[in-house]
């Protein structure tokens, strides 16, 4: 019997890589991709060492569509089937949005929307014939939260969650998943040089646990949307 896939963008370290290790120690085969080819191809070597899979891997920046056409042709060249994506590609970008760089809020709608829009679709028709495919978007408590120092980031994920929901009403026709993930602080490179303790963070292996159980419900159940916050609340 042939291993499921799953496909994870934003996988070379924090929610990505835990949610990919996650799959991995559970039998899947992997498709992972990353911005830097070193990074990635040394996780891609490590999940196959550690734990028996194939993980084929694909470096390059998702916020540009040509490449995101070459990431999903790369995976498709090695893998027939493909059964679950997760959506992770994502940057953070802070500060006032009427103070910011030219071209920030750009930036970032390329890469924490676009991506997940343009791989999302070029993989729908093959997941429209698997028995059970599901596709998970890392969206954010900033999708439902606006930050007074990252204003521009919580539009691209808010509009990452209306794109999340709109996909599940599509999904519902063809049999496929769709769950939107909504993480609060999760103790990544992301707050590195806080003066914080770790316990005021949840850990990104809390959050690859969660999505994971949601696959395995899914034959009769779909978590639509998930969401996760430290124990003390919002930072």
């Amino acid at each position: 019997m042939n291993k499921p896939v799953a496909v994870i963008t934003g996988a070379s370290r924090g929610i990505g890589f835990a949610i990919a290790q996650k799959f991995a120690s559970e039998g899947f085969n992997l498709f992972i991709g990353g911005t830097n080819l070193e990074t990635i191809s040394k996780v891609s070597n490590q999940f196959e060492l550690d734990y028996g899979i194939k993980c084929g891997f694909f470096a390059a920046d998702l916020s540009i569509l040509e490449n995101c056409k070459a990431f999903c042709n790369a995976a498709l060249n090695q893998f027939s089937e493909i059964n679950v994506l997760v959506n992770n590609a994502g940057v953070f970008l802070g500060g006032k949005m009427m103070e910011e760089d030219e071209g920030q809020l750009l930036k970032m709608m390329n890469t924490n929307l676009f991506s997940a829009y343009h791989v999302t679709k070029i993989f729908w028709e093959f997941f429209a014939k698997n028995a059970k495919s599901h596709v998970f978007n890392l969206c954010s408590i900033a999708s439902f939260t606006a930050y007074p120092a990252g204003g521009s980031y919580s539009i691209t994920k808010f509009a990452l969650l209306g794109f999340s929901k709109s996909l599940r009403l599509e999904g519902m026709e063809k049999g496929i998943s769709v769950s939107s993930v909504m993480p609060g602080a999760t103790l990544t490179d992301s707050w590195a040089g806080v003066d914080l303790p770790e316990s005021r963070f949840m850990k990104p292996t809390d959050v690859s646990e969660v999505i994971y159980t949601a696959w395995k419900i899914n034959d009769s159940t779909v978590m639509e949307e998930i969401v996760l916050r430290p124990i003390l609340g919002d930072l």
